[in-house]
């Protein structure tokens, strides 16, 4: 086959093209991507509140981003400090012991939480955003969790603080679900059943090892 110097002198021109198009392309993005983690945080942070202040909130970006990890965290927080609370109160009968061991589960429960959820996914695959808004969130909604109904427990009678402390979990629970419902299209009767079924398992557990 003869060979062509014009022909051959073109596909070294389209070559080169390519070469420096795909060039520009990778340029641009590097430029358009946050220079640090601290740039990263608040543009997101900026995309949260104007999703918030113009009620889009059923995105998929505020569902992965907002939604999921801050449910996560008050499913946790409501959920697992239940038993060393209660486990606390029925066996010593003192309301502040129990109060002091809710505070420091619900602060030991968050940390744990915003760790585990910022070292687990840096969000450069999944798109969930970046790990230290979603560690955050899902931290702090830990410890409000958490922490809610152990206020109840600064009330120095022992009965009216489980009364209240009953009360403010039922709501908690009441809340998860409805968040289950509103974002995740739980039907209502599966997500109660769901949730207060797990606080109805720790609780037992509370129950049996406080008064053991």
């Amino acid at each position: 086959m003869p060979h062509n110097p014009e022909t051959e002198t073109r596909r070294a021109s389209a070559v080169t093209a390519a070469q420096e198009g795909l060039s520009a392309e990778v340029n641009e993005a590097l430029q358009q991507r946050p220079s640090s983690e601290l740039e990263r945080v608040k543009i997101e942070l900026a995309e949260i509140l104007r999703g918030i202040a113009s009620n889009n909130t059923d995105s998929r970006h505020f569902l992965l981003r907002v939604v999921q990890p801050g449910l996560a965290g008050l499913m946790d927080g409501s959920v697992s400090t239940l038993a060393p609370i209660f486990a606390t109160a029925f066996a010593t009968h003192r309301p502040f012991t129990a109060f002091l061991v809710g505070l420091a589960a619900a602060t030991g429960a968050g940390i744990s939480m915003a760790f585990s959820e910022a070292l687990s996914d840096d969000g450069v695959l999944t798109g969930r955003g970046s790990p230290i808004i979603r560690g955050a969130i899902t931290g702090l909604m830990t410890f409000v969790g958490g922490s809610l109904h152990t206020l109840p427990f600064l009330i120095t009678h022992l009965q009216l603080a489980l009364a209240t402390a009953y009360l403010v979990v039922a709501a908690e629970l009441l809340a998860i679900a409805a968040i289950r419902h509103r974002y995740f299209g739980t039907k209502w009767l599966v997500s109660i059943v769901q949730v207060i079924g797990s606080g109805i398992l720790v609780f037992l557990a509370a129950l049996f090892f406080g008064n053991a």
